[in-house]
């Protein structure tokens, strides 16, 4: 592979765009791995870095002895592909529907409905949605009752509460993942919909062969480069959500990590954790990439 010294050039104006980016991630993300160290290390804040004693790979040990933790990273793998999932097809289809909507006021509006849960923090969602969920007083359970049926304590059962995390997660994040769709659709030629209708396809055989795969490089994209949140389960809504009853369906990497190392005050140990999880991360962003360039031919620059 040589340098393309013309094409390099050609991009200089795009490098100099990112550098002030690239200055700020160097900062806040690069610089700081230098404490990554601290997982072969047994680190006490209180005796510094100066009396550092070494032990090797025995926080992997430690981590990988830990009862349950095998269970966390199923619940972490778990939840996170069953968000992968959903966040590509409800976002295709609710962005389907509203490509038939024909009355641009109404459309907006129900865009502007939709997209709008993604601008608030989950320590606002996650109030509301124990709000609504609450066993006493929500209104998902006075519904329940009405209907003459026991009310289920949804935050605190281990069978509900993965699907809970899945559904909310997408009361937050489908409208906004709706747009990228919606712009998709605007790309398809729509001399190829008025042919289907001279050959008499109706609008359901006009969307399986036409819509569809006029989105699909779209959707192979999208689906290639979510692959390095696979063990991402959303920190900041499991916080919010999770209690102690449903640590066997609910806890994932990222709030063990929080335990171990805030609550517990085991930085190495934590940090550990957190090393494995970036390097399993980093491989799959890497393959994301690499499957968005073989598939939709996907590249930065």
């Amino acid at each position: 592979m040589h340098f393309n010294t013309k094409k390099f050039i050609r991009n200089i104006p795009l490098h100099v765009m990112i550098l002030p980016a690239l200055i700020v991630v160097i900062i806040f993300s690069y610089i700081p791995m230098a404490g990554l160290v601290i997982a072969f290390q047994d680190f006490s804040p209180i005796a510094g870095f100066k009396h550092i004693t070494w032990n090797g790979l025995d926080n992997f040990r430690y981590l990988f002895d830990l009862p349950g933790f095998s269970t966390v990273v199923w619940n972490t793998v778990f939840i996170s592909v069953m968000k992968i999932f959903a966040g590509l097809t409800v976002p295709v289809i609710t962005a389907l529907l509203l490509n038939e909507v024909r009355v641009n006021g109404f459309k907006r509006s129900i865009q502007t409905i939709i997209y709008m849960p993604h601008f608030f923090s989950w320590v606002i969602l996650g109030g509301i949605v124990v709000d609504v969920l609450s066993p006493s007083s929500g209104i998902v359970n006075m519904l329940l009752k009405s209907l003459g049926m026991q009310p289920i304590q949804f935050l605190a059962d281990n069978n509900w509460f993965p699907y809970i995390l899945v559904i909310t997660d997408q009361w937050k994040e489908f409208g906004f993942g709706t747009i990228i769709y919606l712009a998709a659709l605007t790309s398809i030629d729509t001399s190829l919909y008025e042919a289907s209708i001279i050959d008499g396809a109706g609008r359901w055989k006009q969307t399986w062969h036409i819509t569809l795969p006029g989105i699909r490089p779209i959707m192979i994209l999208m689906l290639t480069l979510s692959l390095g949140n696979v063990l991402n389960g959303g920190f900041d809504q499991v916080f919010n959500l999770y209690n102690p009853l449903v640590y066997s369906s609910g806890d994932i990497l990222d709030t063990m990590i929080y335990r171990i190392g805030l609550q517990d005050a085991q930085y190495s140990v934590s940090t550990a954790l957190g090393l494995i999880k970036s390097v399993v991360s980093f491989v799959f962003i890497g393959l994301g990439y690499y499957l968005a360039y073989r598939f939709a031919k996907y590249r930065i620059f």
